[in-house]
């Protein structure tokens, strides 16, 4: 792929499912006036196809669905179900679908809307695999009974019937796909900078990621 751009901001965060990565990626992008993109939302949206439209799921017609992918696409509150997120997670390891959610993910990194000043992206492999050359790399994480709660209230928000203990294996369930997956696993690389938000608010870990953007912006 030609890159268009050049001289953009990267910022690459990853971390295992709910430890804050998502909500922090979008301050970070809102503030620095960078186009954002959360990859996993990307094997959410072809879990959901999967789980809705058997029948039709093969490679052929997941190809023409992420070529034709919008941003709005990936707000669909119905990616949120948690039998939604753990499927993810399986497909996730599929080469295959990689390889078709690849060349989607690089672009938006490569090649945001002009009137953008860069990049933000969340997910699992971003600082090794997606965006190795990003100015700032962050790997993000929590206790997973600290993720877990986080992700009950995210559900129970949404009027879902749920019991924490299933969300706790559910997330438990995940990291032991993520971390352990052949392909592209999650992983904290030697120049990430490691944040754990057990105990972090979402303003004093905002203020936190700005003081290294802003020391790499300035350098």
């Amino acid at each position: 792929m030609k890159l268009k751009r050049k001289n953009i901001l990267k910022v690459a965060i990853d971390s295992p499912a709910a430890a804050g990565a998502g909500t922090q990626a979008k301050l970070i992008s809102k503030h620095y006036n960078l186009y954002y993109l959360d990859t996993g939302k990307i094997y959410r949206f072809i879990a959901n196809i999967k789980l809705k439209k058997a029948k039709k799921y093969n490679l052929k017609f997941l190809k023409k669905k992420i070529k034709y992918l919008k941003i709005k696409d990936l707000k669909n509150k119905e990616l949120l179900a948690d039998e939604v997120g753990t499927e993810a997670s399986i497909i996730a390891q599929n080469k295959k679908i990689r390889n078709i959610v690849h060349s989607f993910q690089i672009n938006c990194a490569y090649n945001p809307p002009k009137k953008y000043n860069g990049s933000c992206l969340d997910g699992r492999d971003i600082t090794y695999n997606i965006m190795p050359d990003a100015n700032v790399k962050i790997f993000m994480t929590a206790s997973v009974k600290t993720r877990a709660m986080r992700r009950y209230k995210e559900l129970k928000a949404l009027n879902k019937k749920i019991l924490f203990k299933e969300v706790l294996k559910s997330i438990k369930k995940r990291d032991k796909n993520d971390y352990n997956r052949s392909i592209s696993p999650l992983k904290k690389t030697k120049d990430s900078v490691l944040i754990n938000t057990t105990n972090l608010s979402k303003r004093a870990c905002f203020l936190k990621i700005k003081k290294i953007i802003d020391k790499k912006i300035n350098n």
